[in-house]
């Protein structure tokens, strides 16, 4: 597990940066390069590898969205593995996937090189190196410079390529540029089954953008939504430019030609081009090529780098990999990534450099797939994936299975390099590893299930995650505080009569009785499972009664001594000052919810000064601003010389709200009243509303808000 207080990654990147992180690289050597090398592999079938390919692909793209969602960290497939399967698995998960990546950089600049070569006197291999070293010194400069260079460089190649695949299918089936029989796809398979089968294992490094993603996913913002749109959007995207521009391809250009050219789109957009004076139609192809292969070597000098930081943070290799800049970026993993990319290209052949990559690729995405089997075998309740994949298990199954099938027929050469890598890095988890890190994967708690023993700290770490995200969109946090019981605990007290006082304002909410409520709270916190931090305790229970999430907000001016079990060492206690206690109950039937709105209170607690603020709250309405924060929450009584009075007499189903704006409370005569649509609202009502700062702001406006009176 990582150390306490490691530097995090900021979150800046948008669904549109997901995207263009993803197609970018698949956009790029996959197409502007790799056409022709794959066509000599099995002829005009090169056309049907593609799509198969993509669809091979699907199981590991689903996965890794389920994966990512659950556990947004650097590093993305490392961290997937090291935590399903182990540190061992994830050390071969993770050098490997640090070399694919690699490989794939060099093979993007090798084509770099190879289409600048058309324009310059240049050597391909030192362009490749010069512009391998300027992408680096990128990187280095920040995530977002390297985003917004990417986001730049991927409408230029969809542009451009938009322009090649219409002018292609206007040259093939309106103006007759190029003619287009049935004798240019055959034979189809030139190499038959095998052939096949062998290319789209070769070609399936065209679809290795889907770990680039994976791998900067801490720095997603509100990743839920963004990792597997952001990757879907990618991958179809891909998959019907591969489909459409390499039939186009495979028409224009005759046999000859195509095999092992390394420029097949300039080729074959020269021959349906032709209405253009060639210095034109040159630029109009040469650019979204040189766009294309630009972005996948900045983005994967950038994802290839994280593959080292998450696995300094474990220990798993030296700890200066997680040394970050100035800028917040990993300095010492983007030069030895660099360094790496640079051997490739001046050691390796370009059809060397594909296989390889490809291969080991195939390989990491089985691995991906049983990482989800793992983890949702494990039964683990903080593993909560905002999205999950559908037609579990038998994807999952497909998606293992498949890619050792491409292995096999891919040939001798590549499978002695994965077997060899493979021992490489057992070698090194053995000699170096082993010794310096303490947990185990997920795949303990599937053993525990089963008799064997589990690596407790690994919950504790979903746990930390969780409270990273926060809660999602339909959680209702925000209700959940604004109709929370409010306890004022005497100086005197004790932790134990709290739980009693707490427990029966709860029963009043959940017919539950008091003392099983009680003793459940006391229970918990016996046995460790009650967090205390940061002078505040957060008792909490899971119960099939309780239909909706229910929480008492405890204050102790004087502190209570609370004795809290350790639940890692039987029997062991020690003692804590508490000034806050939270006690919550919610659905046994939604752990997830559950452990997100815990996380979520656990958090704002974290927060500099949130204890201050809580202590010196007067009143109830300002406790709870403490835990919403005052820009989520407005407190507005109704009266006659007030703005709100347009409000008395209106039925809560007849007011016009901001959307992301809730009633969520209604306090009149003393009494709480829970909002109905059909509540009609009297002079005097104090109305407790929570939702977006921006609603909240505009209700205030309107209604003159009077939060603080």
């Amino acid at each position: 597990m990582a150390a306490p207080g490691t530097p995090r990654l900021k979150k800046q990147l948008t669904l549109f940066d997901v995207y263009v992180i993803a197609v970018g690289p698949m956009l790029s050597s996959g197409f502007f390069l790799l056409p022709g090398l794959a066509a000599a592999k099995t002829g005009p079938s090169v056309v049907l590898a593609y799509f198969l390919a993509g669809f091979f692909v699907l199981p590991a793209m689903l996965s890794k969205a389920e994966l990512a969602t659950a556990m947004p960290r650097a590093g993305g497939t490392y961290y997937f593995l090291d935590r399903s399967l182990g540190p061992m698995v994830g050390t071969v998960g993770g050098l490997g996937t640090w070399l694919v990546l690699v490989l794939k950089s060099a093979f993007a600049l090798i084509g770099m090189g190879a289409y600048l070569a058309l324009f310059t006197n240049f050597e391909i291999r030192p362009l490749a190196v010069s512009l391998t070293v300027l992408f680096g010194l990128i990187a280095i400069s920040g995530t977002k410079g390297s985003s917004r260079l990417q986001r730049g460089l991927v409408v230029i190649v969809l542009g451009l390529v938009a322009v090649f695949i219409v002018t292609g299918l206007v040259g093939a089936f309106g103006t007759h540029a190029i003619e287009i029989s049935s004798d240019d796809f055959r034979p189809f398979l030139t190499h038959g089954g095998e052939g096949l089968f062998a290319t789209i294992g070769l070609v399936f490094i065209s679809y290795a953008g889907l770990t680039k993603v994976a791998s900067v996913a801490e720095e997603v913002r509100n990743p839920d939504r963004n990792l597997p749109l952001g990757m879907a959007l990618a991958i179809l995207t891909a998959s019907a430019i591969y489909v459409v521009g390499v039939f186009l391809i495979v028409a224009a250009l005759e046999p000859a030609a195509l095999y092992g050219t390394l420029t097949p789109v300039v080729d074959a957009g020269l021959e349906f081009m032709n209405w253009l004076p060639r210095p034109v139609a040159m630029a109009l192809l040469v650019t979204p090529a040189l766009a294309g292969l630009a972005a996948a070597g900045n983005a994967g000098v950038l994802a290839a780098s994280r593959y080292p930081l998450a696995m300094a943070r474990d220990k798993l290799i030296p700890s200066a990999f997680a040394r970050l800049s100035r800028f917040g970026t990993p300095v010492v993993g983007i030069a030895a990534t660099v360094a790496l990319v640079v051997a490739s290209i001046l050691w390796l052949d370009v059809l060397t450099v594909a296989k390889l990559a490809s291969t080991f690729q195939l390989l990491i995405f089985a691995l991906i797939n049983l990482a989800v089997i793992v983890m949702r075998e494990s039964r683990l309740e903080a593993y909560d994936p905002g999205y999950r994949s559908p037609l579990y298990p038998w994807v999952q199954i497909f998606g293992l299975l498949g890619p050792i099938l491409l292995i096999a027929v891919m040939g001798l050469m590549p499978i002695v390099f994965s077997i060899g890598l493979v021992g490489v890095c057992l070698a090194w988890f053995f000699f170096y590893a082993r010794d310096r890190v303490v947990r185990d994967g997920a795949v303990f708690h599937w053993f525990e299930r089963l008799g064997e023993r589990r690596f407790d700290g690994l919950d504790t770490e979903l746990r930390d995650i969780l409270k990273e995200k926060g809660v999602r969109e339909g959680d209702p946090f925000d209700e959940l505080i604004a109709r929370a019981a409010v306890l004022e605990l005497p100086d005197s007290g004790t932790f134990d009569a709290a739980v009693h006082s707490a427990a029966a304002l709860l029963s009043e909410r959940i017919p539950v009785p008091a003392k099983r409520l009680a003793d459940g709270f006391l229970r918990g916190t016996r046995m460790g499972a009650t967090p205390v931090a940061h002078g505040a305790a957060l008792p909490h229970l899971r119960l099939e009664e309780a239909e909706f999430p229910q929480l008492v907000l405890a204050r102790c001016r004087a502190g209570l001594a609370v004795s809290v079990g350790d639940q890692f060492a039987e029997g062991e206690e020690h003692g804590e000052e508490v000034y806050a206690v939270f006690f919550l109950v919610s659905s046994e039937a939604n752990p997830g919810q559950h452990l997100r709105l815990l996380a979520q209170i656990a958090g704002r607690v974290d927060d500099d000064g949130f204890m201050d603020e809580w202590l010196a709250a007067d009143h109830e309405r300002e406790l709870k601003r403490a835990i919403l924060r005052n820009e989520r929450f407005l407190s507005l009584r109704l009266g006659d010389e007030r703005a709100s009075s347009a409000l008395i007499g209106q039925k809560l189903m007849d007011i016009d709200i901001p959307e992301g704006v809730l009633i969520a409370l209604i306090r009149r005569d003393g009494e709480h009243l829970v909002p109905r649509g059909q509540t009609e609202l009297r002079s005097g009502d104090r109305l407790t509303i929570v939702g977006d700062p921006e609603g909240i702001a505009e209700v205030a406006n309107r209604y003159g808000g009077t939060d603080g009176s």
